[in-house]
């Protein structure tokens, strides 16, 4: 945007802003940076024709991007590892900031580093000082931005000091090439390990919160048990990756009859085990608690989510406008507590 420019649009703005577009922002942990409270998942965003393996190719991206900002739906999750470690991900959402520069502010970008990228060398991979820099720097360059406001830790790094790591990163914040830090994929243990030594590095280092894979059906990912829990009191925030079980969490499952090859959880064998006996009974029976409810079943899974506590925005995918629009009510669904017990006594019957 350039600021030498009057914008009459924005005279009188107000004092405080707590929405965009009716999309409520919550904020990132306890800090000072506020999210969309429904957020967008790029990772099956690319460049399939470059043989990336994506599903979501950049034109349609455009359109879901474009109706996202409609709606307020302004928190996009990335990274350069989606898609075959192809980078595309980012680079559509930075071929579609190049088309709408001025929108650059309005959106909050997350991206995430660890894993091998742009090499295949030990030093293009773990959160060693140099991967960490070169990483952050490439990211940069794929999406035309001039700082990512939020940066994962993509996974934990068992052979780097973690000293080394974060001291890398408060050099990325002083330049203004960072703004926050997260952390994905990480187990309890090793959280305790970071919040030890993040003291010494000031607010810069602050963990804002930790990205790992939830949904209501599952709950925790096995090898992540109880992060849920131990992030509420030092004050970050749960983001829930697939949070809609791979999109087992809607109508589509409801008869399997219909699910064969050219669905992703069919080609990907988890059908298995999404569909157990148990775990199929408690999605039909989301489902009617939906329909009685007016609401989709996926908006019902969502909606639930956003209620437990310590949890942050949600970042559910989506692979046309349409799922994205209904992703995006979910901002201003809000469960009476009675329906909260419904939904939670669905959920705690006997699972296989």
């Amino acid at each position: 945007m350039d600021h030498s420019i009057p914008r009459p649009e924005f005279f009188k703005a107000p004092l405080e802003i707590n929405q965009l577009h009716e999309m409520p922002y919550m904020r990132l942990g306890n800090s000072g940076l506020w999210v969309s409270k429904v957020g967008l998942g790029t990772w099956k965003f690319g460049r399939p024709e470059t043989g990336d393996e994506a599903r979501v190719d950049q034109a349609t991206a455009f359109k879901i991007f474009d109706r996202a900002l409609d709606l307020g739906v302004t928190f996009w999750d990335t990274a350069p590892r989606y898609n075959n470690a192809s980078g595309n991900s980012e680079r559509v959402i930075g071929a579609w900031l190049q088309a709408n520069p001025d929108q650059r502010r309005n959106l909050v970008i997350a991206t995430k580093l660890y894993g091998g990228m742009d090499g295949l060398s030990p030093n293009h991979c773990r959160l060693t000082r140099g991967n960490i820099k070169e990483s952050v720097y490439a990211s940069l360059e794929r999406m035309h931005i001039e700082s990512i406001d939020l940066l994962y830790f993509h996974h934990y790094d068992p052979l780097t000091p973690i000293e080394e790591s974060l001291s890398a990163v408060e050099d990325l914040v002083r330049q203004d090439l960072v703004r926050y830090l997260a952390v994905s994929n990480f187990t309890v243990d090793q959280l305790r390990q970071l919040y030890e030594v993040q003291p010494a590095f000031g607010s810069r280092c602050r963990i804002l919160a930790v990205q790992n894979q939830f949904d209501i059906l599952r709950g925790e990912h096995p090898d992540y048990v109880g992060v849920l829990d131990f992030i509420a009191a030092p004050g970050a925030s749960f983001i829930a990756y697939s949070p809609l079980a791979e999109g087992f969490l809607s109508e589509r499952y409801l008869d399997l009859a219909r699910v064969s090859s050219g669905d992703r959880i069919f080609d990907q064998g988890m059908l298995s085990e999404l569909a157990t006996p148990s775990k199929h009974a408690r999605l039909h029976q989301l489902g009617s608690l939906a329909h009685e409810l007016g609401l989709e079943l996926s908006q019902l899974a969502l909606a639930y989510t956003l209620t437990l506590p310590a949890m942050g925005p949600v970042i559910p995918g989506a692979s046309t406008v349409q799922q994205m629009e209904s992703n995006a009510k979910v901002g201003q669904i809000v469960l009476t507590e009675s329906q909260r017990v419904s939904v939670q006594a669905i959920l705690q019957s006997a699972s296989v």
